[in-house]
């Protein structure tokens, strides 16, 4: 017997085991490590999104939103085992804030894709660094530019509708409903341009009269010098073309001033966390449209779903129409790295580029040679009367099936068909 008391049987054992398992680890080196090692690393997506400033509700629903999207992609398996992680910053809506802070996420972070925005401008900002660096960038706020050739790149995604698409269904709705005298109430920036513009080329087939664009700058808090001089001009519609704040402070002000009583108001995008915060009066019958609203949910198994899972995670709250955007931008990508088994940036692109997809309001695609989300637009209808509840604050009036007609062109945008 040996001093340790165990038998040599016992020692041969161990030892054996222990010999094979060293040779498990010289096996499965360094190649099977390396596969280990990534699939143990968390799938980094970047979200700059404007916190603080006039569309810091917005932007907040936006986060609350991914956020499901992460959960849902996690709890599934992730990627191979590989979970998803959100890494929010605030670019205080401001494009040398966004470019900084998308640089910082791709060099400092390492993450793998960029996912965000809410202004134009903003985001062109973020896409300029996300492609020279090769990081795949999706963009959730309306922008026209990012489309066109000068700005776009294989890296680059959008998700949001843009002002062509989201003006131009509205006007194709109002025009001949409400009237050919129109006026404009415009953002002095790329948003508001980019929605008068849309506005006028749906006014084409009508012929519209366009009797003036009068320009306001953004956070604008008093429209009283403003509004006088719209009344004067007695137009049937008045399109509003601002955003956040902006557009609650102008809608209040105009029911204020009485133009409700002889001209009917519309709004490219009708927001309903700016319904809930400025009331039903301001909003009362303004017309407008949108991506996403929550009421769709009676229509779409897929925005139930999205809806139920939001209501579980944030206090029972629904989400809103750019809420609705930072799902789908998050969303849209994880799938695609799962499709591809890979979160390498050629394999994601030609995944992205396949998808047709309703991940939450129905079916929609990514047209390839500008990357745009073909999808339908909702027209919506601010009430006061027949609620279900505090958040039943439109009626979907009127959509606009997903139709590429409904798209500029590739060739107008500077790409081969």
């Amino acid at each position: 017997m040996t001093s340790s008391g165990k038998k040599p049987t016992d020692i041969s054992r161990r030892s054996l085991l222990g010999t094979a398992g060293a040779g498990a680890l010289l096996a499965v080196s360094p190649f099977s490590i390396n596969i280990l090692r990534a699939q143990e690393q968390t799938i980094k997506i970047g979200f700059p999104v404007p916190l603080t400033g006039p569309y810091g509700t917005e932007a907040q629903d936006q986060v609350r939103a991914a956020e499901v999207a992460i959960a849902e992609f996690n709890e599934a398996g992730g990627l191979n085992g590989r979970k998803a992680e959100l890494l929010v910053r605030d670019d205080k809506l401001n494009p040398g804030e966004a470019a900084t802070r998308a640089l910082e996420l791709i060099e400092k972070d390492k993450v793998n894709f960029i996912v965000g925005s809410l202004s134009a401008a903003v985001q062109l900002a973020v896409n300029n660094v996300t492609k020279e660096r090769g990081v795949i960038f999706n963009s959730i706020s309306q922008s026209d530019a990012i489309n066109e050739i000068a700005d776009f790149s294989k890296f680059t995604f959008h998700e949001a509708l843009n002002p062509h698409m989201t003006a131009g269904a509205v006007g194709r709705y109002a025009f001949p409903k409400f009237g050919k005298k129109v006026a404009f109430l415009t953002a002095d920036y790329a948003y508001g341009h980019e929605m008068v513009r849309g506005f006028r080329e749906a006014g084409k087939a009508v012929g519209i009269e366009e009797l003036a664009d009068i320009r306001h700058p953004i956070g604008a808090t008093d429209f009283s010098t403003l509004l006088p001089r719209i009344q004067a001009l007695k137009p049937d519609i008045l399109c509003i073309c601002n955003f956040g704040r902006d557009q609650q402070i102008a809608l209040k002000q105009a029911t204020d001033f009485g133009l409700k009583r002889n001209i009917k108001l519309i709004t490219p995008i009708l927001l309903y966390t700016g319904r809930l915060a400025a009331g039903a009066q301001a909003f009362n019958g303004v017309i407008g449209g949108t991506s996403y609203y929550w009421g769709i949910e009676d229509q779409f198994a897929s925005a139930k779903a999205f809806n139920d899972r939001f209501r579980k995670m944030h206090d029972g709250k629904v989400p809103s129409d750019y809420g609705a955007l930072g799902y789908g931008g998050v969303k849209t990508l994880l799938m695609a790295a799962k499709e591809a088994g890979s979160v390498e940036s050629e394999m994601v692109i030609a995944a992205m580029e396949a998808l047709k997809y309703d991940y939450y309001k129905g079916p929609q695609y990514f047209r390839k040679c500008d990357h745009q989300s073909v999808q339908s637009v909702f027209i919506i209808e601010s009430k006061t009367q027949n609620q279900r509840n505090e958040a039943d604050v439109f009626d979907v009036v009127a959509t606009e099936q997903p139709n590429e007609a409904n798209l500029r062109s590739c060739e107008s945008l500077g790409h081969k068909a």
